[in-house]
Formats: C-alpha cells, sequence, structure tokens
C-alpha cells in the first residue's frame, strides 16, 4: 500500500477507536485485542509485510520506546511509600518467580523444543517478564488505590522488564555473543549487581533531583511551569540514557525515576487536594498539579506506544507464522510455569487464594517480550534458533493478548464483588 494512503487508514483507525472506545470498555474485550486483529487484517491484505529479520533493529527500538514510556507511568502510579509491606510481594515476584520463570521454561526449551541451552535461556528471558504495556486493565487505578492484586501486578511488571536483562545478556553468553568472565563473574558483578542496583539508583537519583528542582521553581519563582509533556519525555529519556551510559540497565532507571517522581510529591504536598491548572503554582498543590499533568501526558503516549506495537505484532503473527507447538508453550506457561513461580512467594507473603489465582493468572505477556526478542535476534543470534523463538514468543503475546483480554474483565469484577462482601 501507498505510504501516503496510510494517513487516511491511521486517521480512520484512530477516530473510530475513540468513538468505539466506551462500547469496547463495557464488553469483555480490550483494546489490544482489536489491535491484534487489525494488524493480522493489514498483514493478510498485504498492507502490512514485515520481515523480522530484515526490520530487527527498528522493531527493537520502538518496542523499546514503548517498553520506557509504560515503565515510567507504572512507577508513577505507585505512590505507597517503599515501607509498605505491599512492596514485599511484587519484589518477590520480580527477583525470585523471574528466575524460576526463566528456569522453568528453558527447561521445557532444552528437552521439548531441542534448543541449545543459551537459546533456550534467552528464550526464558524474552517469556518471563510480565507486561506493563497490555496490563493497563489490570494495574492500580489511580494514586491512593491499595488492592493487593493490582498493586502486585503493576509493580512486578515495573520491576522484572529489567531483572529479565541479566538472563537475556546469560544466554547470549552462553551463545557466544557476550563475555560472561571466568567463571561467570563479569556476569554477577556487572551484568546483575552493579547493572541492577545502577538503574535503580540513577532513576530514583535523577527522578528526585529533577522534580524537586522543578517543584522549587514553581514554588518560589513561579517557573518551569507550562511544559509538563516535555518533563514527562526528558525524564524518560535522561533515566534511560544515563543508565546505559553506566552500563547499567535503562528500564530499571525510567521505573525508577518513575516512582521518584510520585515519591516527591506525596512528601512535599501539604494537602490531598485535586490538582488544577490554577494551582501550578500554589506552595501545597504544585506538587500534586505536577505528577497529574505528567501522568496524563504519559498515559496518552502509553495508548499510542500499545496501538502501534501491537498492530505491528499481528502483522508479524500473519507473516511469521502461528503453530501448535507455540500454542502447546503457551498453555504450559499459563497454567503450570506461572502458577509454579508465583505460589511460594503468595504463600510466603500470605495472600488470599482468590488474590494468589488472579495474579497467578494475569501474568500477560506482551510489549516487553517483543522488545528482548528482538534485542536477542539483533546480537546475532543463529537464524534457525532465532526463527524458533519468534515464532514462539509471537504465539504466546498473541494469545495472552487473547485469554487474558477475554477474562480480566469477568474475573476482575468478581475479585471487585468479593472486596465489597468481605469489606475490604
Amino acid at each position: 500500500m501507498e505510504f501516503t494512503h496510510w494517513y487516511l487508514v491511521i486517521g480512520a483507525l484512530l477516530i473510530l477507536l475513540v468513538l468505539t472506545q466506551g462500547g469496547v470498555r463495557r464488553m469483555p474485550i480490550t483494546t489490544a485485542m482489536l489491535y491484534l486483529g487489525l494488524g493480522w487484517l493489514f498483514g493478510l491484505l498485504g498492507w502490512a509485510r514485515i520481515d523480522s529479520f530484515q526490520h530487527t533493529a527498528w522493531l527493537e527500538h520502538l518496542s523499546e520506546v514503548a517498553v520506557i514510556v509504560s515503565l515510567f507511568s507504572a512507577g508513577l502510579k505507585l505512590r505507597v511509600p517503599l515501607r509498605s509491606r505491599l512492596w514485599n510481594t511484587p519484589v518477590f515476584l520480580a527477583f525470585g518467580s523471574m528466575s524460576i520463570t526463566v528456569g522453568l521454561i528453558a527447561l521445557a526449551a532444552v528437552f521439548w523444543i531441542g534448543l541449545p541451552l543459551g537459546a533456550a535461556v534467552i528464550l526464558g528471558a524474552v517469556l518471563a517478564p510480565t507486561d506493563p504495556v497490555l496490563a493497563s486493565d489490570v494495574q492500580v487505578e489511580h494514586e491512593d488505590d491499595t488492592d493487593r492484586v493490582r498493586f502486585t501486578l503493576t509493580g512486578e511488571a515495573g520491576m522484572n522488564d529489567g531483572t529479565a536483562f541479566p538472563f537475556v545478556m546469560l544466554g547470549l553468553g552462553l551463545l557466544g555473543f557476550h563475555d560472561l568472565g571466568a567463571y561467570g563473574w563479569r556476569w554477577w558483578a556487572v551484568d546483575l549487581f552493579w547493572a541492577v542496583g545502577g538503574g535503580l539508583a540513577s532513576g530514583a537519583l535523577l527522578g528526585a533531583a529533577v522534580t524537586r528542582l522543578v517543584i522549587y521553581l514553581r514554588r518560589h519563582h513561579r517557573e518551569a511551569a507550562g511544559m509538563d509533556d516535555f518533563l514527562a519525555l526528558g525524564l524518560i529519556a535522561a533515566a534511560y540514557g544515563f543508565a546505559q551510559l553506566l552500563d547499567c540497565y535503562g528500564f530499571l532507571s525510567v521505573f525508577a525515576a518513575g516512582l521518584a517522581v510520585g515519591s516527591v510529591e506525596r512528601n512535599l504536598s501539604d494537602t490531598p487536594d485535586e490538582a488544577t491548572a490554577e494551582k501550578r503554582f500554589a506552595v501545597q498543590h504544585a506538587p500534586a498539579y505536577l505528577a497529574a499533568a505528567v501522568l496524563h501526558f504519559n498515559d496518552h503516549l502509553e495508548s499510542i506506544s500499545e496501538l502501534v506495537l501491537v498492530l505491528l505484532a499481528g502483522a508479524l503473527v500473519f507473516s511469521s507464522g502461528f503453530d501448535l507447538q507455540a500454542f502447546g508453550f503457551a498453555f504450559l506457561l499459563f497454567c503450570a510455569i506461572r502458577p509454579i513461580a508465583v505460589a511460594p512467594i503468595a504463600v510466603a507473603c500470605r495472600m488470599r487464594r482468590l488474590e494468589m489465582m488472579l495474579v497467578s493468572w494475569f501474568g500477560i505477556r506482551g510489549i516487553g517480550s517483543i522488545y528482548y526478542l528482538f534485542y536477542a535476534v539483533g546480537q546475532g543470534v543463529d537464524r534457525s534458533y532465532a526463527e524458533t523463538m519468534i515464532r514462539i514468543t509471537l504465539g504466546v503475546v498473541s494469545l495472552s493478548i487473547l485469554v487474558h483480554g477475554l477474562s480480566v474483565t469477568p474475573l476482575m469484577r468478581h475479585h471487585r464483588r468479593k472486596q465489597r462482601d468481605e469489606g475490604v
């Protein structure tokens, strides 16, 4: 299709989505399901022909941008103090459950699919992280939302998109594409401890410093106001770029920067009043106005990112094919590996049975998996292994969008009813 025709297609699509938004919310479907179907249709009609190997670089970078935008939003939404016990479950899931999931997926990939250990570990790292982009329907709904299920899923998705990176590097090292050091010392010291810790620390420091500076200028000099969208973009880009320069994980840095903005707003706000435009300079309201404006803009960016990437995923599924092996792998991941990885942590954190079941089920896979997939492919992984990983990953992501999308509305409604009945 001619490039100029895309103007009409994209314009009509965006207008249609706005007009049908209310109807979609009332039905047991998600916008991601619609995007996936449209992407597949575009591939069928020949409107979007995407080659996973020819277009590896820009698929990697597009998904990278989508993930960092969503991670910043996830961090900004979590306003609960870090000392709260609510943080225990998502932290343990992001590190402990992540490791168990990678290991179990790698075992399945070696003994069932026949991948070498390095490629199997990469596949585990690709499919292990839950997704902050497509999980919006099970994330926290507002700054005071302390529902344990939504908070856990939001926090886990925010962190494990970064904690998956050490396993990607481990898999690449086992295949000979990355230096692990003698007895793996470099992987432990640099790829794990330094990159994870440095990413969290650099993002937190940068986010807190910039936010405090902007609030100070607004409160005392009536400056630095009116361009909160640029501030959001600037913080995202600066946090990600700064971490990358330090050889740390930018995903964790962006998430930590979002957390820092919310933390500063919570600590500096004198009254929890509604943040309106007239209050941007007021001493007691400037922090709340800043956080609300940045989050509002970031939510729009996240919606656009979801639209673009899921459309591309649908087109990629059409071009790459879908087989029973991908279906079987998705069933294994959703119904066995995820629950096994979540259960010990949920029991240790004393989650209720329904809460544990919901957290186990809504391990949604999406854009983060697409990023890690094409990052690994771009490092030179053997084409035969790469083709297998692409086919399985796209199949798992597609099925996750469908089955989790169909179940999210009835299951979360049941969860809310249960909470009301128990007076929670």
